[in-house]
């Protein structure tokens, strides 16, 4: 139904169709997404004629130069440096502290690791990398097994792009022309609150199948390990004391927080010896490699989005939604199940740069706050980080464990379903979203 009244609102032919035909079909060949996305935005042009062939280049570099595009590859930097300078771990021991009490503490400490490191790189994979190969062997020492224990780390890692600073809320921002920096303050309840809801789950199924145990010590005993371990680690939070500090006071843009940070970690780590001029290249050269994934699929998905605009295709989509029905909870509903849907199959970049022109016009219609737009879609597709069949966090962490990804997504699902939860609550409570930011932006 849906289908038919966007071919009658919008005249579409094979100059739509066979390009949506060969980007399905290169995806399904496992071709690179940023060359899926170039070959068929190149043959929707050069089949329409709506925009001549000479401007592709120039709209290729358009869509990168970007000022707000350079805070990218520093966060990733900064992750990969606080890696390898053991910062990480120093998180890993303060998080432990703070859940000792409290029966599955150490699962309640990865995940809340998850979040800190979240709060420095803005990557999940990173994260779930990262904080992966500390934890998810001591978990299954605990008593919690194997695919659970990846499961939770998964579950975790989403919180990277999710809680700010993220890359992608400054992705979503360049392309709907959006501050980075309010969408960053916007996004900090909804992103703890996928934090809470993560933990909340790990402490349902712990209580349920009694994984871990613990939880026996006075609050004296407690406090003593959480002053031991801030004693002795309080410095690994100087690097997201100076991201939060600088960008929610205004005194540092994304970019600068993320330079900032970059160089702090690197002089922590020359002052601890555990970084050396050696690393560098290993280490620069990994972190180009992250963004040499991201930039690509920026840069071609620029001319694929202008094709679409102007062949009509987001004006029709509205217009056929709405003939369907007008109830605003509806449509929400239904751009969540498109939004789902899309991040388990894809990557959260070309999601955003693709979906996210097509569906803020159906929000604007609704009446949607923009900025809460924002942060539903991020959180939406963040969901498709540990949803089948192409969650990434779950290829991420069966790739460092060799455990078996259907056995991890099987275990994942009480996470997905807490996690929706949030994604409905942001959809609907508008309060979520925008209840930090400046009376203008409500």
């Amino acid at each position: 139904m849906l289908w038919n009244n966007l071919q009658q609102t919008v005249e579409l032919g094979w100059d739509f169709y066979l390009p949506v035909i060969l980007f399905v079909g290169l995806i399904a060949m496992a071709v690179p997404v940023w060359a899926s996305i170039g070959s068929a935005a190149i043959l929707m042009l050069i089949m329409s004629g709506d925009l001549p062939l000479s401007l592709v280049g120039e709209s290729l570099f358009a869509g990168i130069d970007a000022f707000a595009l350079t805070a990218v590859p520093l966060f990733i930097l900064t992750g990969d440096v606080l890696v390898r300078t053991g910062l990480s771990r120093k998180f890993l021991n303060v998080a432990e502290a703070l859940t000792c009490w409290a029966k599955g503490g150490f699962g309640s400490a990865t995940v809340l690791v998850c979040g800190m490191f979240a709060a420095i790189s803005g990557s999940d994979a990173a994260g779930a990398a990262a904080v992966g190969r500390m934890t998810i062997d001591r978990l299954v020492e605990s008593g919690y097994p194997r695919p659970y224990a990846c499961a939770l780390v998964a579950a975790g890692a989403c919180t990277g792009i999710l809680i700010p600073p993220s890359i992608a809320y400054i992705i979503i921002g360049l392309v709907l022309g959006i501050s980075a920096s309010t969408l960053f303050l916007a996004a900090l309840i909804p992103g703890l609150a996928i934090l809470v809801s993560i933990l909340i789950t790990n402490i349902v199924m712990n209580r349920i199948y009694a994984y871990e145990g613990g939880g026996l010590m006075t609050f004296g005993e407690w406090f003593a390990n959480l002053r031991r371990a801030l004693a002795s680690d309080w410095y690994a939070f100087i690097v997201p004391g100076i991201i939060f500090y600088g960008i929610f006071s205004g005194r540092l843009t994304p970019t600068e927080a993320g330079a900032t940070a970059v160089v702090v970690t690197i002089i922590m780590g020359f002052i601890l010896g555990t970084l050396k001029l050696a690393d560098f290249p290993a280490m620069l050269i990994s972190s180009a490699k992250v963004n040499g994934i991201i930039l690509p699929i920026i840069a071609f998905s620029a001319p694929l989005a202008e094709a679409l605009a102007i062949m009509g295709v987001p004006q029709g989509f509205v217009t056929a939604v709405t003939s369907l029905t007008e109830d605003p909870y509806v449509l929400i509903l239904l751009m969540i199940g498109i939004l789902i849907a899309a991040g388990c199959v894809m990557e959260t970049t070309p999601n955003i740069v693709i979906l996210a022109p097509i569906l803020k016009p159906l929000a604007d219609n609704i009446g949607m706050n923009e900025i809460q737009f924002c942060i539903m879609m991020i959180t939406a597709l963040g969901v498709g980080f540990i949803t089948p069949p192409l969650g990434l966090n779950l290829f991420v962490v069966s790739g460092i464990t060799g455990e078996s990804i259907l056995k991890i997504a099987a275990r994942a699902v009480p996470f997905v379903f807490f996690m929706l939860m949030v994604v409905l609550l942001i959809a609907y409570v508008p309060a979520i979203s925008t209840s930090l930011l400046p009376d203008i932006y409500k």
